[in-house]
């Protein structure tokens, strides 16, 4: 399972010229998943990614979580993020899980993100999404378990 996580100072999900999602401050999840992945994986990187300090203190050392910097979660789905990238000119995909386990598996990793307390905008699983936003930083890391 891989996370994309992106401080931003705003971002939104577009499908078919609708924004289906926003947040202000916070961070954008892109979230991918393997083939390999369950239940537990999928908790335990909701907890690494609600938990994950990536938001300056009043020092300007980056020691804040979400929650405590007080920004919101977009998450959407991204399985280009699972692609096999090691060999010729084009990704292979078969590293990703089938649709039916990724769509479970997102929609459970957004719940336990919620069960966090966090309202958790989303995209739309599996259309054709454009997003939108303000890299803070820019501050990006790559989560994986």
């Amino acid at each position: 399972m891989i996370a994309l996580i992106q401080r931003v100072t705003n971002a939104s999900v577009e499908v078919e010229q609708e924004i289906v999602g926003e947040i202000e401050h916070g961070l954008l999840v892109l979230l991918a998943i393997e083939p390999a992945d369950d239940e537990q994986k999928a908790k335990r990187l909701a907890q690494r990614v609600a938990g994950y300090r990536v938001f300056e203190d009043e020092n300007g050392k980056m020691n804040l979580n979400v929650k405590q910097a007080g920004g919101d979660i977009l998450v959407v789905s991204q399985f280009t993020l699972a692609a096999d990238t090691t060999r010729g000119m084009r990704p292979s995909f078969t590293s990703a899980a089938s649709p039916q386990i990724s769509n479970t598996l997102y929609q459970f990793f957004c719940q336990q993100l919620r069960e966090q307390g966090f309202k958790v905008p989303t995209g739309i699983f599996g259309a054709d999404m454009k997003v939108s936003l303000v890299n803070d930083g820019p501050v990006t890391f790559n989560l994986s378990i």
